[in-house]
């Protein structure tokens, strides 16, 4: 069994061989291992929690006994008059410090509360300085992941996959999306920590089967393979022994996964995680539900449709009227969505100028108001002069040009080197290209 452990504010991954342990089980191992690399003695008493107020009782009972599944976080409660606050400078700890050369150590402060001149401020800002030094995993989605962080299941599935390519990890990403979006794979645990078997095949073919509690006796498939530096996912749909093609994705693995995939880190090993779920959910988990409830008969779960007709109709106070006809166009839902009065007095009120507009009585018919105060929007520009600026003249009209002799500084003396004034249009005067030739 797999769980983690939060001890002084850090959380850590431990694992159990036996499948259901006790209570007791779980204190000696982490009294083993947990306890000596927070600098504590392994005599340390304490005790366990899951919300880590109210202690577990009983050692001799078992872990799902007392609701503890694989992936729990199990809070460890040290006594209250010792607070341990670590600062590591390695992962191994080290007892003899004499000589000169080591340079990993582990230090550990041990701050008592009876300790004279040490006031209960100082304790608890050393405290927080040792919380917020030492990361501790949160809640988080894909989508909402930065570059260098990754959800705490994510870590788990990308640790117990052993990716041996950039693909192996694209497809572990895209395993966890689908557990995001409420589809479980065919034939395992709900809350499952490990990648399904069988998902990865030979020459980098991959295959994953998958159920949605809102599409019953349906199944989704995940088919996957490597063409080039190209990975190429393909969705369909099985719904009463008939498979249909949903959609395709393609994706390139080196867009999303670092140079740092061989190692044991999803934060380090991917990048662009929101971009990735945008993309996957939208191109594939999305879609397949849509086909699946949409071939069952059933109601939309998502999506403009799904929205109650208030929320629906704000929605539509925001498009502009082009936008809004060509929705109408869509479904007969959307059809008589758009065809509200309470709708078109706000598009008439915000895009005409009407002074006894809102003096009209109730029964007016605000869709065939502002069709007539449109169509008489447009005459109206249609009828307004358009001014438009004469054509740049050519600089060779029809016909020989006139001759243009600007005043040209001459050079003092006998001989004029310039005898004829320089014109920008003699090089299409007859006189000048007779003179040219020698003609003239």
């Amino acid at each position: 069994m797999n769980l983690r452990v939060r001890l002084n504010g850090q959380s850590s991954r431990v694992e159990l061989p036996e499948e259901d342990p006790t209570l007791s089980e779980l204190s000696d191992h982490i009294r083993q291992t947990l306890l000596p690399s927070q600098g504590l003695s392994t005599t340390t008493e304490f005790s366990l929690s899951l919300n880590g107020t109210e202690p577990l009782s009983g050692d001799g009972q078992t872990l799902s006994s007392c609701g503890i599944v694989s992936g729990d976080l199990i809070c460890v409660i040290l006594p209250g008059h010792v607070v341990a606050v670590s600062s590591s400078a390695s992962a191994e700890q080290t007892h003899n410090n004499n000589t000169a050369s080591q340079t990993q150590t582990q230090q550990t402060t041990l701050i008592s509360y009876n300790e004279p001149g040490c006031s209960s401020s100082a304790i608890h800002s050393k405290v927080l300085e040792s919380e917020q030094a030492v990361p501790s995993w949160e809640p988080m989605l894909c989508s909402e992941a930065e570059d260098g962080q990754a959800p705490l299941s994510l870590e788990l599935l990308y640790h117990g996959a052993h990716s041996t390519s950039p693909s192996d990890a694209i497809i572990v990403v895209g395993h966890l999306l689908m557990l995001e979006t409420g589809f479980t794979h065919e034939g395992c645990e709900l809350q499952s920590v490990d990648m399904p078997a069988g998902w990865r095949g030979a020459g980098g073919v991959y295959k994953l089967k998958y159920s949605h509690a809102l599409c019953e006796n349906t199944l989704a498939i995940l088919a996957a393979v490597c063409t080039g530096p190209t990975l190429v996912i393909n969705a369909t749909l099985k719904v009463n022994e008939k498979a249909c093609a949903v959609g395709n994705l393609c994706l390139d693995p080196s867009s999303y996964v670092t140079n740092e995939w061989p190692g044991e880190h999803a934060a380090a090993a991917f990048k662009c995680l929101k971009k990735l779920s945008r993309i996957y959910k939208d191109f594939l988990a999305y879609p397949l539900i849509a086909a699946a409830r949409e071939a069952m008969a059933l109601p939309v779960a998502f999506g403009l449709s799904a929205l109650p007709p208030e929320l629906l109709l704000r929605v539509l106070r925001l498009l502009d009227v082009h936008s809004l006809t060509r929705l109408s166009m869509v479904s007969r839902h959307f059809l008589n969505t758009t065809s509200d009065s309470t709708l078109w007095k706000h598009l008439f009120l915000r895009d005409f100028r009407d002074p006894d507009a809102r003096n009209r009585s109730r029964d007016t018919n605000w869709k065939e108001l502002y069709r007539r105060q449109y169509k008489i929007h447009k005459e109206c520009q249609q009828r307004q002069p358009h001014h438009y600026l004469p054509p740049y003249p050519s600089p060779v009209p029809f016909g020989f040009p006139p001759i243009f002799e600007p005043i040209v500084p001459r050079i003092i003396g006998d001989i004029d080197q310039r005898p004829f004034p320089i014109d920008p249009f003699q090089r299409y005067h007859p006189r000048s290209r007779g003179r040219e030739k020698g003609f003239i």
